[in-house]
């Protein structure tokens, strides 16, 4: 169950914690001057959340106080930077795995009301005859109005082979139950086609674990229809795995460095060992291809191993490290930056494409059909 703007937004998350001044209402010590390195008194930090959990008008927990004092500890680090709740950080997890259990949907808030945008194919939901445009009324008898759709996947997930009783209606039909078990899914992240004799069509949209071996898959059934020539379609890809973007790069970048990650202390190189690729390339970018995706249009271009084509990038060019804590929530640390095989930082600034070309709303997708034009001359 996948709230679908959720997880193309998750990368891009800022939360902020603003402090305001407020008169002393307790009795605090006075310390004398502190150098520069002189460490934080954690006695000084207790008597303040013990001012605020004591004199703030709402109720408030030391737990909620705790995560928020956390939480400010990210305030001046970069807006990939973050800490995570149990329940935040689970739903990280998941979203960068590409896997989940649930009923194999995606959904939307529109006008107060839940609307299924996408079951996935082969899910419970798609199985039992759901469809998208369908709307939810109610789960296991409880009516939703009203609800948000984080409320709304709430009730709706739970333990694999466990059911679930949701209620739909199509358009002004009569309302329909359908009780669904619960199933472990993985969501594809490529999608591809053979357009235009000899030329492979693939979409990837995002980086997850299961990315290579799904470019690999698709690679392995083009070639059996004679395809000389890729589409590798990037457009809102948010990015995902470094190592993916890596290794999907492999396939396509020749011999030599494919991206530099840059640390506090050390720069880490890694490269391709494909003596010569296989196929003619065309990479496809938009302003919402991100991080790993840019890292590899980066490649292909210092590389000159393809065209990248589209308009400019987002620009992040960053690397985080994800970290598990004791009580189950967790940190996003950038720990990084990455530069491209001619060392240039895009973090700010983005690819810009060899041929820019913008798609206009409601229009044909010109840059596909650059894409195909560049390939069939």
């Amino acid at each position: 169950m996948r709230n679908k703007n959720h997880i193309r937004n998750r990368i891009f998350q800022l939360i902020l914690a603003t402090i305001i001044s407020i008169s002393t209402l307790l009795p605090l010590p006075v310390y004398g001057e502190a150098g520069e390195d002189t460490p934080i008194d954690l006695v000084y930090f207790i008597q303040i959340m013990d001012l605020v959990k004591n004199n703030y008008v709402h109720d408030i927990g030391e737990e909620q106080l705790i995560q928020g004092s956390i939480k400010g500890l990210f305030y001046y680090l970069d807006e990939n930077s973050d800490y995570y709740t149990k329940e935040e950080f689970h739903q990280l997890l998941e979203d960068i795995s590409g896997d989940f259990v649930g009923i194999g949907i995606f959904i939307k808030e529109e006008d107060g009301q839940i609307i299924i945008t996408e079951p996935i194919k082969d899910g419970p939901a798609y199985k039992a005859g759901i469809r998208s445009g369908d709307m939810i009324l109610a789960v296991d008898g409880q009516d939703i109005r009203g609800l948000s759709t984080k409320e709304v996947v709430d009730l709706i997930k739970g333990e694999a082979n466990t059911k679930v009783n949701i209620k739909v209606q199509r358009g002004k039909g009569e309302p329909k139950d359908y009780t669904l078990t619960r199933e472990s899914i993985r969501i594809k992240t490529v999608e591809y086609k053979k357009i235009n004799g000899d030329i492979g069509y693939i979409r990837l949209s995002q980086f997850s674990q299961y990315s290579q071996g799904e470019i690999k898959d698709a690679l392995n059934k083009l070639d059996k229809e004679n395809i000389s020539s890729i589409i590798l379609d990037l457009r809102g890809n948010p990015g995902g795995l470094l190592e993916e973007a890596v290794d999907i790069s492999r396939l396509f970048i020749p011999e030599g460095p494919i991206v530099h990650i840059k640390y506090k202390d050390n720069m880490v190189t890694y490269y391709s060992t494909l003596k010569k690729p296989k196929y003619k390339l065309v990479v496809l970018v938009d302003e919402n291809s991100a991080s790993a995706s840019e890292i590899l249009a980066g490649a292909v271009q210092d590389r000159k191993a393809g065209t990248v084509v589209g308009v400019p990038t987002y620009g992040k060019g960053t690397v985080q490290q994800l970290l598990s804590l004791p009580r189950g929530d967790g940190i996003k640390l950038t720990i990084a930056e990455y530069l491209t095989p001619n060392k240039r930082n895009i973090n700010g600034k983005g690819i810009t494409p060899d041929i820019i070309v913008e798609n206009k709303d409601g229009g044909k997708d010109a840059q596909l059909q650059k894409a195909i034009d560049l390939l069939t001359k």
